[in-house]
């Protein structure tokens, strides 16, 4: 699998990275196995998780399979810190609890490092600068190799990449965020920031929550993400007639390739500006091995801007240069 650098770092990473969102819950040790040994075999090394998937079992499964499984030094290993399970106080950035949460992960994950360690969300009641410095921190004692943010808007992550290439500081390499041909509100302000201060772009989420694989076009399938009780408001946004329209799109183009709508759904995402690598999150192993094999597909000219037309956002005022609006 091709490798590319994170940002404006020397870190190498896949160009497809596995996500570990549903390991330890929906996803138990066996399919967990056989999914990172598929990942491995297919030359990819991003795999990304956090403190809270799980409630911990996620880094904690991960953990186990990399004492016999997949040796460490092969995989580039992303862990976050931050989002509290707590309905008062969803996000946590105190200086203290970050660097807890850092030592509690590298025990789970049985390791002396991670190779990124992002903030995972936003806290408000923090100062932006004492959740960066953990970031610090934890880099400069070894803990972390590199850092990054996810799900900041605009705003924090033009605010945050700007103060850290301050001083003695961290740069950041990435920040990790939802984007899919249902979702491009990055593009807005996110991406250009990112573009701007050299930090890669990791997509989470590439295929619409799954809705762009094409398999709610003729209902609910009984078996998807979908159908179950905690994850169908996690899909049932992107169920509506606009990302009809998209994925009847997606699903032409597919046709057209002889490929998959999964396919053309994650590379369109994969390659454009800015990204470094979308975090694949799999039920299966097979699920999995069909992301993977997206390797060889690049989409024609003709085809990205036909899904670029077809799901573009509204972008006004102050997103594009005023004068031509």
């Amino acid at each position: 699998m091709e490798q590319r650098h994170l940002g404006r770092t020397g870190l190498r990473v896949s160009r497809v990275g596995l996500g570990t969102l549903t390991w330890g819950r929906d996803t138990d040790e066996h399919d967990a196995a056989e999914q990172l040994k598929a990942f491995w075999d297919a030359g990819g090394t991003l795999v990304d998780t956090a403190d809270v998937y799980g409630g911990g079992e996620a880094e904690y499964l991960l953990g186990r399979l990399m004492e016999r499984l997949v040796p460490r030094q092969d995989l580039v290993l992303s862990t976050k810190a931050g989002s509290v399970p707590d309905p008062d106080r969803r996000t946590d950035g105190s200086r203290g609890h970050l660097l807890a949460a850092l030592d509690a992960s590298l025990a789970r994950l049985g390791t002396d490092h991670v190779d990124l360690w992002q903030l995972h969300a936003f806290d408000p009641h923090t100062p932006l600068e004492e959740s960066l410095q953990a970031l610090d921190i934890a880099v400069r004692s070894g803990r972390a190799r590199y850092a990054g943010v996810a799900n900041f808007c605009g705003w924090q992550l033009a605010k945050a990449g700007t103060w850290q290439l301050g001083g003695d500081r961290t740069r950041l390499a990435g920040a990790q965020l939802e984007y899919s041909l249902l979702q491009r509100g990055v593009e807005r302000e996110v991406l250009p920031a990112a573009l701007d201060l050299g930090i890669g772009l990791l997509p989470s989420s590439p295929l619409g929550r799954g809705v762009l694989t094409g398999k709610y076009r003729n209902g609910t399938p009984s078996d998807s993400r979908g159908a179950s009780e905690r994850m169908a408001p996690f899909v049932e946004p992107y169920l509506d007639d606009a990302a009809s329209r998209i994925v009847d799109a997606v699903t032409t183009a597919a046709d057209g390739l002889a490929t998959t709508p999964l396919h053309v759904a994650l590379a369109w995402v994969r390659d454009r500006p800015g990204v470094t690598a979308p975090i694949v999150g799999a039920r299966t192993a097979r699920q999995l091995a069909a992301a993977l094999s997206v390797e060889t597909l690049s989409l024609p000219d003709e085809i990205c801007r036909a899904l670029d037309d077809v799901s573009a956002p509204v972008h006004r005022y102050p997103d594009h240069d005023w004068s031509t609006l």
